[in-house]
């Protein structure tokens, strides 16, 4: 069974640059055909789909979130990584790493000063 787990800071400054990283345990991200994703949920809001990378490498991004958005990975870790630049208050979310039906439990992230 696949299992994910995202790590990273908690608190970030406007204007910084989140950093969040997905660990996969129980399967490798090089599989084939699989797509490995980070959603996130504002307080009162919905889902919303980010990004993902696939098992080639290649990213696929939210036109809406593009600009700021880079996700990448470490084979040899087996982790994939989001990066959002110049954070807004806008930005304070949970987010998760996820694929397809397999989820971490979230990672919560408050943009303050």
């Amino acid at each position: 069974q696949v299992q994910l787990e995202e790590s990273g800071p908690g608190l970030v400054k406007p204007s910084q640059t989140l950093s969040l990283t997905c660990t996969v345990a129980g399967g490798s991200i090089t599989v084939p055909y699989f797509y490995w994703s980070w959603i996130r949920q504002p307080p009162g809001k919905g889902l919303e789909w980010m990004g993902a990378i696939d098992t080639s490498g290649s990213t696929y991004y939210s036109p809406s979130l593009k600009s700021r958005t880079s996700i990448s990975r470490d084979t040899s870790k087996n982790q994939f990584t989001l990066q959002l630049t110049s954070l807004t208050p806008e930005d304070t979310a949970v987010y998760y790493c996820s694929q397809g039906m397999h989820w971490g439990e979230g990672a919560q992230v408050t943009v303050s000063s």
